[in-house]
Protein backbone atom coordinates (compact mmCIF):
# COMPACT_ATOMS: atom_id res chain seq x y z
CA UNK A 1 0.00 0.00 0.00
CA UNK A 2 2.77 2.38 0.89
CA UNK A 3 4.54 1.76 -2.39
CA UNK A 4 1.30 2.30 -4.25
CA UNK A 5 0.62 5.54 -2.39
CA UNK A 6 4.13 6.81 -3.12
CA UNK A 7 3.73 6.03 -6.80
CA UNK A 8 0.39 7.80 -6.85
CA UNK A 9 1.92 10.84 -5.12
CA UNK A 10 4.71 11.00 -7.67
CA UNK A 11 2.24 10.75 -10.49
CA UNK A 12 0.22 13.60 -9.01
CA UNK A 13 3.11 15.87 -8.02
CA UNK A 14 4.86 15.54 -11.36
CA UNK A 15 2.40 17.63 -13.38
CA UNK A 16 2.05 20.10 -10.49
CA UNK A 17 5.77 20.79 -10.55
CA UNK A 18 5.66 21.25 -14.31
CA UNK A 19 2.76 23.72 -14.02
CA UNK A 20 4.70 25.68 -11.35
CA UNK A 21 7.76 25.88 -13.56
CA UNK A 22 5.63 27.09 -16.47
CA UNK A 23 4.10 29.81 -14.29
CA UNK A 24 7.56 30.91 -13.11
CA UNK A 25 8.87 31.04 -16.66
CA UNK A 26 5.85 32.96 -17.94
CA UNK A 27 6.26 35.57 -15.18
CA UNK A 28 9.91 36.27 -16.07
CA UNK A 29 9.16 38.49 -19.11
CA UNK A 30 6.67 40.52 -17.04
CA UNK A 31 9.26 41.00 -14.30
CA UNK A 32 11.82 42.02 -16.90
CA UNK A 33 9.42 44.62 -18.32
CA UNK A 34 8.76 45.99 -14.83
CA UNK A 35 12.52 46.27 -14.21
CA UNK A 36 13.01 48.11 -17.52
CA UNK A 37 10.15 50.49 -16.72
CA UNK A 38 11.59 51.24 -13.28
CA UNK A 39 15.06 51.76 -14.77
CA UNK A 40 13.65 54.08 -17.47
CA UNK A 41 11.75 56.11 -14.88
CA UNK A 42 14.89 56.38 -12.77
CA UNK A 43 16.92 57.62 -15.76
CA UNK A 44 14.23 60.14 -16.78
CA UNK A 45 13.98 61.40 -13.18
CA UNK A 46 17.75 61.79 -12.96
CA UNK A 47 17.92 63.67 -16.27
CA UNK A 48 15.00 65.91 -15.22
CA UNK A 49 16.65 66.67 -11.87
CA UNK A 50 19.99 67.53 -13.49
CA UNK A 51 18.14 69.70 -16.02
CA UNK A 52 16.31 71.47 -13.22
CA UNK A 53 19.58 72.24 -11.42
CA UNK A 54 21.08 73.60 -14.65
CA UNK A 55 17.96 75.72 -15.17
CA UNK A 56 18.32 77.05 -11.60
CA UNK A 57 21.97 77.92 -12.27
CA UNK A 58 20.95 79.71 -15.47
CA UNK A 59 18.34 81.74 -13.59
CA UNK A 60 20.73 82.50 -10.72
CA UNK A 61 23.31 83.86 -13.18
CA UNK A 62 20.88 86.40 -14.64
CA UNK A 63 21.81 89.96 -13.70
CA UNK A 64 20.38 93.29 -14.85
CA UNK A 65 22.73 95.40 -16.99
CA UNK A 66 24.68 98.06 -15.10
CA UNK A 67 23.70 100.79 -17.57
CA UNK A 68 20.42 99.62 -19.12
CA UNK A 69 19.52 101.28 -22.39
CA UNK A 70 17.16 100.35 -25.22
CA UNK A 71 14.59 101.88 -27.54
CA UNK A 72 11.76 100.88 -25.22
CA UNK A 73 10.79 98.78 -22.21
CA UNK A 74 8.33 95.91 -21.79
CA UNK A 75 7.03 94.64 -18.46
CA UNK A 76 5.43 91.20 -18.43
CA UNK A 77 2.87 91.36 -15.65
CA UNK A 78 2.78 88.97 -12.74
CA UNK A 79 3.79 91.06 -9.74
CA UNK A 80 3.71 94.71 -8.75
CA UNK A 81 7.48 94.61 -8.30
CA UNK A 82 7.95 94.14 -12.04
CA UNK A 83 5.79 97.15 -12.92
CA UNK A 84 7.55 99.33 -10.36
CA UNK A 85 10.92 98.37 -11.83
CA UNK A 86 9.73 99.13 -15.35
CA UNK A 87 8.49 102.56 -14.33
CA UNK A 88 11.81 103.32 -12.64
CA UNK A 89 13.65 102.39 -15.83
CA UNK A 90 11.35 104.64 -17.85
CA UNK A 91 11.90 107.56 -15.46
CA UNK A 92 15.67 107.12 -15.68
CA UNK A 93 15.58 107.30 -19.47
CA UNK A 94 16.47 103.64 -20.11
CA UNK A 95 13.81 103.58 -22.82
CA UNK A 96 11.54 105.97 -24.69
CA UNK A 97 8.29 104.17 -23.92
CA UNK A 98 6.90 101.41 -21.69
CA UNK A 99 4.45 98.62 -22.47
CA UNK A 100 2.83 96.78 -19.56
CA UNK A 101 1.70 93.55 -21.19
CA UNK A 102 -0.91 91.11 -19.92
CA UNK A 103 -2.96 93.47 -17.76
CA UNK A 104 -6.38 92.17 -16.75
CA UNK A 105 -9.19 93.82 -18.79
CA UNK A 106 -10.82 95.21 -15.65
CA UNK A 107 -7.61 96.96 -14.53
CA UNK A 108 -7.08 100.46 -15.87
CA UNK A 109 -3.88 102.37 -16.40
CA UNK A 110 -5.01 104.88 -13.79
CA UNK A 111 -5.30 102.10 -11.19
CA UNK A 112 -1.78 100.91 -11.99
CA UNK A 113 -0.50 104.48 -11.78
CA UNK A 114 -2.03 104.99 -8.33
CA UNK A 115 -0.74 101.66 -7.02
CA UNK A 116 2.77 102.59 -8.09
CA UNK A 117 2.42 106.26 -7.03
CA UNK A 118 3.52 107.42 -10.45
CA UNK A 119 2.75 110.72 -12.14
CA UNK A 120 -0.16 111.04 -14.53
CA UNK A 121 2.10 112.98 -16.90
CA UNK A 122 4.44 110.00 -17.29
CA UNK A 123 1.55 107.61 -17.95
CA UNK A 124 -0.16 109.88 -20.46
CA UNK A 125 3.09 110.49 -22.25
CA UNK A 126 4.90 107.22 -22.36
CA UNK A 127 3.03 104.21 -20.91
CA UNK A 128 0.90 101.77 -22.91
CA UNK A 129 -1.35 99.19 -21.25
CA UNK A 130 -1.76 95.83 -22.99
CA UNK A 131 -4.94 93.96 -22.08
CA UNK A 132 -4.86 91.28 -24.76
CA UNK A 133 -2.26 88.76 -23.53
CA UNK A 134 -3.44 85.85 -21.38
CA UNK A 135 -0.12 84.00 -21.01
CA UNK A 136 3.58 84.26 -21.84
CA UNK A 137 2.99 83.40 -25.50
CA UNK A 138 0.38 86.16 -25.56
CA UNK A 139 2.87 88.55 -23.94
CA UNK A 140 5.31 87.81 -26.75
CA UNK A 141 2.74 88.33 -29.51
CA UNK A 142 1.33 91.47 -27.90
CA UNK A 143 4.86 92.84 -27.54
CA UNK A 144 5.80 91.96 -31.13
CA UNK A 145 2.75 93.84 -32.42
CA UNK A 146 3.62 96.87 -30.25
CA UNK A 147 7.23 96.81 -31.46
CA UNK A 148 6.06 96.70 -35.09
CA UNK A 149 3.69 99.63 -34.52
CA UNK A 150 6.49 101.81 -33.12
CA UNK A 151 9.43 100.55 -35.17
CA UNK A 152 11.65 99.73 -32.20
CA UNK A 153 14.86 97.72 -32.62
CA UNK A 154 15.86 97.00 -29.01
CA UNK A 155 13.74 96.22 -25.96
CA UNK A 156 14.45 95.92 -22.24
CA UNK A 157 12.43 92.98 -20.90
CA UNK A 158 11.38 93.22 -17.26
CA UNK A 159 10.07 90.11 -15.52
CA UNK A 160 10.99 87.78 -12.64
CA UNK A 161 14.35 86.04 -12.99
CA UNK A 162 12.82 82.53 -13.07
CA UNK A 163 10.36 83.67 -15.79
CA UNK A 164 13.04 85.27 -17.97
CA UNK A 165 14.35 82.23 -19.94
CA UNK A 166 10.90 81.27 -21.24
CA UNK A 167 9.96 84.92 -21.83
CA UNK A 168 13.02 85.47 -24.03
CA UNK A 169 12.34 82.20 -25.85
CA UNK A 170 8.78 83.23 -26.72
CA UNK A 171 9.74 86.83 -27.56
CA UNK A 172 12.48 85.74 -29.99
CA UNK A 173 10.07 83.23 -31.49
CA UNK A 174 7.53 86.00 -32.15
CA UNK A 175 10.08 88.57 -33.32
CA UNK A 176 13.57 87.42 -34.31
CA UNK A 177 14.64 90.81 -35.65
CA UNK A 178 14.50 92.74 -32.37
CA UNK A 179 17.21 92.69 -29.72
CA UNK A 180 15.74 91.69 -26.37
CA UNK A 181 17.78 92.68 -23.31
CA UNK A 182 16.90 90.93 -20.08
CA UNK A 183 16.30 92.97 -16.96
CA UNK A 184 15.45 90.32 -14.36
CA UNK A 185 13.64 91.16 -11.16
CA UNK A 186 15.24 88.97 -8.49
CA UNK A 187 12.46 87.57 -6.32
CA UNK A 188 14.64 85.03 -4.49
CA UNK A 189 18.35 84.45 -3.94
CA UNK A 190 19.23 81.32 -5.91
CA UNK A 191 23.00 81.54 -5.47
CA UNK A 192 22.92 79.76 -2.12
CA UNK A 193 21.50 76.28 -1.62
CA UNK A 194 19.02 77.48 1.00
CA UNK A 195 16.30 78.19 -1.56
CA UNK A 196 15.83 74.44 -2.08
CA UNK A 197 14.34 74.27 1.40
CA UNK A 198 11.84 77.07 0.69
CA UNK A 199 8.60 75.74 -0.76
CA UNK A 200 7.49 79.19 -1.90
CA UNK A 201 10.58 79.37 -4.12
CA UNK A 202 10.85 75.75 -5.26
CA UNK A 203 7.25 75.42 -6.47
CA UNK A 204 7.32 78.30 -9.00
CA UNK A 205 10.81 77.26 -10.10
CA UNK A 206 9.68 73.70 -10.84
CA UNK A 207 6.55 74.95 -12.59
CA UNK A 208 8.56 77.35 -14.74
CA UNK A 209 11.17 74.68 -15.53
CA UNK A 210 8.44 72.34 -16.80
CA UNK A 211 6.93 75.11 -18.95
CA UNK A 212 10.33 76.14 -20.29
CA UNK A 213 11.19 72.53 -21.16
CA UNK A 214 7.83 72.06 -22.89
CA UNK A 215 8.34 75.28 -24.89
CA UNK A 216 11.85 74.19 -25.91
CA UNK A 217 10.66 70.75 -27.03
CA UNK A 218 7.78 72.37 -28.92
CA UNK A 219 10.20 74.55 -30.88
CA UNK A 220 12.53 71.60 -31.53
CA UNK A 221 9.58 69.63 -32.91
CA UNK A 222 8.40 72.59 -34.96
CA UNK A 223 4.95 72.38 -33.40
CA UNK A 224 2.57 75.32 -33.45
CA UNK A 225 0.85 76.93 -30.49
CA UNK A 226 -2.01 79.25 -29.67
CA UNK A 227 -1.38 83.00 -29.89
CA UNK A 228 -2.34 83.54 -26.27
CA UNK A 229 -4.42 86.63 -27.06
CA UNK A 230 -7.93 87.31 -25.75
CA UNK A 231 -9.22 88.40 -29.14
CA UNK A 232 -8.10 85.19 -30.82
CA UNK A 233 -9.52 83.04 -28.02
CA UNK A 234 -12.88 84.81 -28.37
CA UNK A 235 -12.85 84.27 -32.14
CA UNK A 236 -12.01 80.58 -31.68
CA UNK A 237 -14.84 80.17 -29.19
CA UNK A 238 -17.29 81.83 -31.57
CA UNK A 239 -16.11 79.63 -34.43
CA UNK A 240 -16.60 76.51 -32.29
CA UNK A 241 -20.08 77.68 -31.32
CA UNK A 242 -20.96 78.30 -34.96
CA UNK A 243 -19.59 74.92 -35.99
CA UNK A 244 -21.60 73.31 -33.23
CA UNK A 245 -24.76 75.11 -34.36
CA UNK A 246 -24.26 74.08 -37.98
CA UNK A 247 -23.65 70.51 -36.91
CA UNK A 248 -26.82 70.47 -34.83
CA UNK A 249 -28.86 71.88 -37.71
CA UNK A 250 -27.40 69.38 -40.17
CA UNK A 251 -28.06 66.60 -37.74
Amino acid sequence: MKAGNQADAELVSGPMVCEGEKATRSSRPARRVVRYVILALAVVSAVAFVGFLRFADQVAALQPPIHPKADAIVVLTGSAQRIGQGLELLKSGAGQRLLISGVHPTTSGNQIRKLNQSSSTLFECCVDIGHDAIDTIGNANETARWISDHGYRSILVVTNNYHMPRSLLELKRSDNRTEFISYPVVSADLKSGYWLAKRAVVRPMISEYIKYTAATLRDMAGAGSSKGLRGDVALDNRAQENDGGEFSMAK
